[in-house]
C-alpha cells in the first residue's frame, strides 16, 4: 500500500489482517476503518483479539498477513504521534518510579536518546498531571497508588506525549465511577481537539454512554457502528457467542474463568458485564 493510497481522513486502516501468537490466530481476516477524531470502544470476549488489535496499530507486533495504516502511513512510521497505554495488570507496579517519572516517559520519544528534558517538557508534564488531577501526587511512588490513581498517572503519560492517536487497553476497568467519569471526560475533550481515541473495554454500559463508535470483535469484526450496537442482543450474541445470556431486562456477559487468553498468556477470572436495554 503506498502512502498515496492511504486516506488522509483515516486514523487507522486495517486491511485483511491475520495475527496471533505461537501459530494460534487471535485475529482472522480483520478489515476496519476508523476516522480521525473518533472516540472508539472495542468490545468482545477475553481472548477475542482486542489487545492484539491495539498492539498491531501501535506496531508492537506484526501481522502475519494484511496491512495496517496509522495516521496516513504504514504502522510504526508515525510512532511519535501515537500513545499506547497497556492493561494495568501487565505493568510492574513495584518498579521504583514516581508519578512525575511515569508522566515524563511520554516525552521521551520526542527527546531522543541523548537529550535531557527541558523547560517545555517539564511544563507539558506538569500540565498533564494537572489535567488528570494528579499534580499533588507527583512525587508518590507509582506502586503506592490506588488503581484509579495509577490509571490517571498513565493517562498523564499519554497526554504529555501530545499524541494524535490514543490506544488505551481497558482504561476504565477496575476504577470507581468518579474516576471513570473523569477519565472519559478527558478522552472526550481530546477527541473534541481532533485527537482520536481507541479503547478496549468490558464495560458495555460505559461504551454505550460515552463512546461515539463501537467495534464488536471476536477474532473477526462482528459489527461496527454507533454506540447503541452494544445494547443490541443480536450483536451481543454474535460477538460473545456462548458467553452471553439475555435475561428479561439486560444482556449479561459471562467470561469463563478457565478461558485461556492467547493475547497475554494469563488466566482471566470470572466476571459479569451487563448493559441494560434502552
Amino acid at each position: 500500500m503506498s502512502n498515496g493510497d492511504m486516506n488522509a481522513g483515516e486514523a487507522v486502516g486495517v486491511r485483511g489482517v491475520w495475527a496471533g501468537y505461537d501459530g494460534r490466530p487471535a485475529l482472522e481476516d480483520v478489515t476496519l476503518d476508523l476516522k480521525r477524531g473518533a472516540l472508539v470502544a472495542i468490545f468482545g470476549p477475553n481472548g477475542g483479539g482486542k489487545t492484539t488489535l491495539l498492539k498491531l496499530i501501535a506496531n508492537l507486533i506484526q501481522p502475519w498477513r494484511g496491512e495496517v495504516s496509522v495516521l496516513g502511513a504504514p504502522a510504526g512510521e508515525e510512532a511519535r504521534r501515537v500513545a499506547y497505554v497497556p492493561q494495568a495488570e501487565l505493568v510492574d507496579w513495584s518498579f521504583p518510579v514516581s508519578v512525575w517519572d511515569v508522566a515524563m516517559m511520554g516525552r521521551y520519544p520526542a527527546l531522543g536518546v541523548l537529550r535531557r528534558p527541558v523547560a517545555a517538557d517539564r511544563e507539558a508534564v506538569g500540565a498533564a498531571l494537572e489535567q488528570v488531577g494528579m499534580a499533588s501526587q507527583r512525587n508518590a511512588q507509582i506502586g503506592a497508588l490506588s488503581g484509579g490513581q495509577r490509571r490517571r498517572a498513565f493517562l498523564a503519560r499519554a497526554i504529555a506525549a501530545d499524541p494524535e492517536l490514543y490506544l488505551l487497553d481497558e482504561p476504565v476497568t477496575g476504577v470507581d465511577l468518579t474516576t471513570q467519569e473523569d477519565l472519559m471526560e478527558l478522552l472526550t475533550n481530546e477527541t473534541n481537539r481532533g485527537r482520536t481515541v481507541i479503547a478496549t473495554t468490558h464495560d458495555l454500559a460505559a461504551a454505550a454512554e460515552h463512546f461515539s463508535t463501537v467495534v464488536g470483535l471476536n477474532h473477526r469484526v462482528i459489527a461496527v457502528g454507533r454506540s447503541e450496537l452494544v445494547l443490541d442482543p443480536d450483536v451481543l450474541s454474535r460477538t460473545y457467542g456462548g458467553h452471553m445470556l439475555v435475561l428479561q431486562d439486560r444482556a449479561v456477559i459471562l467470561d469463563d474463568a478457565h478461558h485461556h487468553d492467547t493475547e497475554s498468556g494469563g488466566e482471566h477470572h470470572y466476571h459479569e458485564e451487563g448493559a441494560k436495554r434502552r
